[in-house]
């Protein structure tokens, strides 16, 4: 843990770093002639290796591979050699495919599967890995039987399998201080996907996120560098076993990847696939730490980042990938790429892209855009662009992973062990595993009065949508991509958070009752209320401020009536990250942060209930792996002039006697010159960066102060009206006297091309008071003359009146109509001719479609 000496430390040395940069000043050439030269801490995005710390290898017998490797790739067609460093996924590829393209690998997306069924059974998964390798080992044609590899994205636990163990996500397992039990995790991820035929893991994420509004910040174990280094080292011993020893990479062990390198987790704002804007000595300190224990653990393959450094993209960084990874640092496995990231490589497209390879990549992940990159990429080595010896390098290190892992002699995949075994998924002696970590992980922050822990035969309520909520403990990457689409139903082996107290209870001589809404009949001892983020996944849970939920405070609400009721109130809440919540913790006697916990909901009730004696029976034991914010301006514990409302570290025990003062609930404003990007309307008002405003006809349209106000000849009003919170929502009123907009525009554009290639929405809560009698449209402008325009009038006619309902439509579809992503000025625009009534409140992007799918 990093407690106040050593952040204070590392800010020294940061802010240390930044004051050389300040008053280095410019050289004499710079002065004259407007060259930058080199230099550590300049703004360029060039490396300087003998900085970066060299790394002792594992000791690795591989005389017996060397001289089998060079006779096999010296016998290897050109062709056969491009094929080994594409990547493509099974929704766009089959077996045959891989016989005669010669793949040398094939994953699974977040939301692809066998036969295109996320949801498929265990035994599908296995029947598609026998298929796939005896493609990749057909001879019939000619061509040398090279073994394919299939990786997963098995990041807590094998979360793609139903019935697999769900383990708490790494925000959750940072918080257990553990790292024996990182080790064990690891053990039991690499058997259940060897039981199911993948061999190889994209996990794990190492990343040391500093700005937690990432919406990959759950899958990153710490803001700590060094409790990441530790985590890094032992999870993957744990997925591939220990280097030099027979079970390396082999048996129930699997082939992990360390990713996603550099600084995914310190990108300007904390924004998914953005830009790291800090010194090379900040990225080095900072976000290497992890790579260095991961190389030294013997680990096998490195993603690089969709992310940026300085500007340059680490796809396309030779500096980085080469001269620093693979010659100062010594790693001798292979570099892949993310998910068609190549693409984002100046110059570069999806489907041709011979810097990133020149750069250091050997495998490009090309899910959907594999083929017409192999045929420009065999092209291109003809041509030179991609010289021989960088092809031949990076099909060296391919093919010495799949040496090292023994995967030309073990057979197909239900062959090897523990192939076909699905018992050992979800088992309980694996559940036993992940139920531990989920007790270990939970951190109490408020415990007023001693309220905890609870004993097992009082009337407890369980109250909250997260009660009884499996996809919503387990959050993003689970059976889907967003951990989204998916019920109870598809946790067979899982236990909810209801469940677990239950059962606690009523083995204590106690009764619990599942109220989600919190109404009851009877009078409960205590209320447990279960309550906090929805699944999200990658740059769909990044967001823009850290207050929890702006613009609906139902959970608050629900806190407050049970507490009014003079009921104690336990919170539970689940995220992925620190979140301001101030006002849930005045409204909570106790609180409890417990992350994503995964399957095994049962681990809380462990901690929050006595044994039947009175006794505790397991104590807290997690700390913070993250400094909580005391504002929603707050990122992390780096870089803002207020201490944290709970430093990193933190967590409460039941010996522990401090009361939490109440806690300011007032909301700052944002700083000045920052647009949200992501929530336009909310709590009443504009977002940071936008105005509402409302124009007839052909007329300019005009900024409403306040957001009410009437437009020329009152064809459009705006009032303020209830929804959640007083004056929350607004209702526009169109008289149809001509055709009237309401618009939420900004003073400068923004660019939203990422968030529709990612499947974001826009998202708008509405009710109807009056129907509309005349088209509707939804749309997004782009400058003067720019705009894309979607009907949704039938939506509107369908929705019952007076009843609060959710509007999406996906960004691609504007962007189909004409709209300009890249220069968006207004991201929500109402436009009708005719008479309508209707509330609207929280106008926001969000993932997931619409009821009806595709583009109107």
């Amino acid at each position: 843990m990093i407690d106040a000496r050593a952040r204070a430390e590392l800010r020294g040395a940061i802010v240390a770093t930044l004051l050389t940069v300040a008053l280095s000043g410019c050289s004499k050439k710079e002065e004259t002639t407007g060259e930058t030269q080199p230099s550590r801490i300049t703004t360029a995005s060039n490396v300087h290796p003998e900085i970066w710390p060299q790394v002792s290898l594992p000791a690795l017998d591989d005389t017996a591979i060397e001289p089998r490797l060079n006779e096999l790739l010296s016998s290897l067609s050109v062709e056969e050699k491009v094929g080994q460093i594409i990547q493509a996924d099974v929704g766009s590829v089959t077996a045959e495919d891989v016989r005669r393209y010669r793949l040398g690998s094939v994953l699974n997306g977040g939301n692809s599967a066998p036969g295109g069924d996320d949801l498929a059974p265990a035994r599908v998964w296995l029947a598609a890995a026998d298929a796939f390798y005896e493609a990749s080992m057909d001879t019939s044609d000619g061509k040398h039987a090279i073994p394919i590899m299939w990786g997963v994205d098995a990041v807590h636990g094998h979360n793609n399998i139903i019935g697999a163990t769900l383990f708490p996500h790494n925000v959750a397992l940072g918080a257990t201080r553990n790292a024996d039990l990182m080790r064990k995790i690891g053990v039991i991820t690499a058997t259940e996907l060897r039981v199911t035929g993948q061999e190889w893991t994209f996990a794990p994420t190492i990343a040391v996120a500093q700005d937690v509004r990432w919406g990959r910040a759950y899958e990153s174990y710490s803001e700590n560098p060094t409790l990441v280094r530790e985590y890094a080292h032992a999870i993957v011993l744990g997925l591939q076993g220990d280097p030099g020893k027979p079970d390396f990479l082999r048996g129930n062990h699997v082939i992990a990847t360390a990713k996603h390198f550099l600084a995914d987790g310190g990108t300007f704002e904390g924004r998914d696939q953005g830009d790291a804007r800090i010194t090379e000595e900040q990225l080095r300190d900072l976000h290497a730490p992890g790579y260095v224990a991961a190389i030294s653990a013997g680990v096998q393959v490195v993603m690089a980042s969709f992310s940026s450094w300085q500007g340059k993209k680490i796809h396309g960084h030779h500096g980085l990938l080469t001269d620093v990874l693979k010659t100062r640092m010594g790693f001798d496995g292979f570099v892949v790429g993310d998910w068609n990231a190549h693409g984002q490589v100046e110059g570069c497209s999806n489907v041709s892209c011979p810097a990133a390879i020149n750069a250091g990549l050997d495998m490009f992940m090309a899910p959907d855009s594999w083929k017409p990159l192999y045929d420009n990429t065999l092209a291109q080595v003809r041509s030179g662009e991609i010289p021989m010896a960088r092809l031949d390098d990076a099909v060296r290190r391919i093919l010495r992973v799949k040496l090292r892992a023994g995967l030309f002699e073990a057979g197909k995949p239900s062959n090897r062990v523990p192939g076909g075994k699905f018992e050992l998924l979800g088992s309980p002696e694996h559940r036993a595993v992940a139920r531990q970590a989920v007790r270990e992980s939970l951190v109490l922050l408020k415990n007023a009065n001693k309220v905890l822990p609870l004993k097992p035969n009082m009337k407890v309520l369980v109250a909250g949508d997260g009660a009884d909520n499996l996809p919503k403990q387990n959050g993003g990457w689970t059976l889907t991509w967003q951990g989204t689409g998916i019920t109870n139903k598809h946790f067979p082996k899982a236990e909810s958070i209801f469940a677990g107290i239950r059962s606690a209870v009523n083995a204590g001589g106690g009764s619990a009752t599942l109220s989600v809404d919190g109404k009851y009949t009877r009078k409960p001892d205590v209320a447990v209320v279960v309550f906090g983020e929805d699944p999200y996944a990658e740059f769909q849970g990044d967001i823009s401020t850290l207050e929890y939920k702006p613009g609906n405070k139902s959970d608050l609400e629900l806190l407050k009536k049970l507490r009014a009721d003079q009921i104690p109130v336990v919170a539970v809440f689940l995220s992925g990250r620190p979140l301001w919540t101030n006002p849930e913790l005045n409204a909570s006697d106790a609180f409890v942060a417990a992350w994503l916990p995964g399957s095994e909901g049962g681990g809380i009730a462990d901690v929050l209930f006595t044994k039947r004696d009175g006794s505790v029976n397991h104590d807290f034991k997690g700390k913070l792996p993250f400094a909580w914010p005391r504002t929603p301006l707050k990122f992390n514990s780096e870089g803002a002039p207020e201490a944290p409302l709970f430093d990193n570290g933190f967590g409460l025990t039941y010996q522990d006697t401090a009361d939490l003062p109440q806690l300011s609930e007032a909301v700052p404003a944002a700083p000045a010159g920052q647009t949200s990007t992501h929530s336009y309307f909310a709590a009443g008002r504009p977002s940071n960066g936008w105005q509402l405003a409302i124009g007839a006809g052909d007329a300019a349209r005009t900024a409403l102060p306040g957001a009410v106000g009437n437009s020329a000849g009152d064809v459009l009003k705006v009032s303020a009206v209830d929804r959640a919170a007083q004056e929350d929502a607004r209702l526009a009123q169109w008289s149809g006297s001509g055709p009237a907009t309401l618009a939420l525009q900004g003073d400068a554009p923004i660019d939203l091309q990422r968030e529709a290639n990612g499947q974001l929405s826009v998202t708008f809560d509405y009710r109807i008071d009056a129907p509309p009698t005349a088209k509707v449209t939804l749309g997004i402008e782009c400058g003067p003359g720019c705009r894309g325009d979607l009907p949704i009038e039938a939506q509107l006619k369908q929705a019952p009146a007076g009843e609060w309902r959710q509007l999406k439509m996906p960004l691609h579809c504007f962007q189909s109509k004409g709209a300009d992503l890249r220069n968006v000025t207004a991201p929500f625009l109402l436009t009708t001719a005719g008479k309508l009534e209707l509330g609207i409140a929280n106008v926001r992007l969000e993932s997931g479609l619409n009821d009806a799918t595709g583009c109107q």
